[in-house]
């Protein structure tokens, strides 16, 4: 498949999924995420909470210039962003093993356009903002670790987001 440059990739179709990003510690796993939504050509990054935002060289490493061609905002507040999202008519999802959760794998058509939320990665997303979301989804975990880094995690939930909508969209 060939490349866009970033002026096309500006103007071309993206899939309807919003990556939030709350209470990251690591520049780098921002990083690593601007990378991976630019390769899953979703509509955008939204930065909530403590989560550094660009420019910083840390995020610029691992981001290899999608922090440029990734459409991106910040809130403060992530109960904010949410309600702003929701007005948008996004569906909000957490990614979090929890209660009441379902498979990732469990997506359809009618759960998008649709905001994903990645949390913190010691503490998650938590409670009280998953109290916002429309929905928890995650990922089954088979080994003695019940968790993945938080930009894999992500990258995984964000390509099964675009495949189920290129496949039912």
């Amino acid at each position: 498949m060939g490349r866009l440059t970033p002026e096309a990739y500006a103007d071309s179709a993206r899939h309807p999924v919003t990556l939030m990003l709350y209470n990251i510690r690591s520049m780098w796993n921002v990083g690593a995420m601007f990378r991976t939504a630019d390769a899953a050509g979703i509509d955008e990054i939204v930065i909530t909470g403590y989560t550094a935002t660009p420019p910083r060289k840390e995020i610029d490493k691992t981001a290899l210039g999608a922090q440029e061609t990734v459409p991106w905002r910040h809130f403060a507040d992530p109960v904010e962003a949410i309600t702003v999202l929701k007005r948008e008519s996004k569906k909000i999802f957490g990614l979090e093993i929890a209660e009441n959760s379902r498979s990732y794998s469990s997506l359809t058509a009618g759960d998008f356009p649709l905001a994903l939320i990645v949390g913190n990665e010691v503490e998650g997303i938590g409670d009280a903002l998953l109290s916002h979301c429309d929905g928890v989804i995650e990922i089954p975990q088979y080994g003695v670790k019940h968790s993945l880094n938080v930009a894999v995690a992500a990258g995984v939930a964000l390509f099964e987001c675009v495949r189920v909508f290129r496949k039912n969209g």
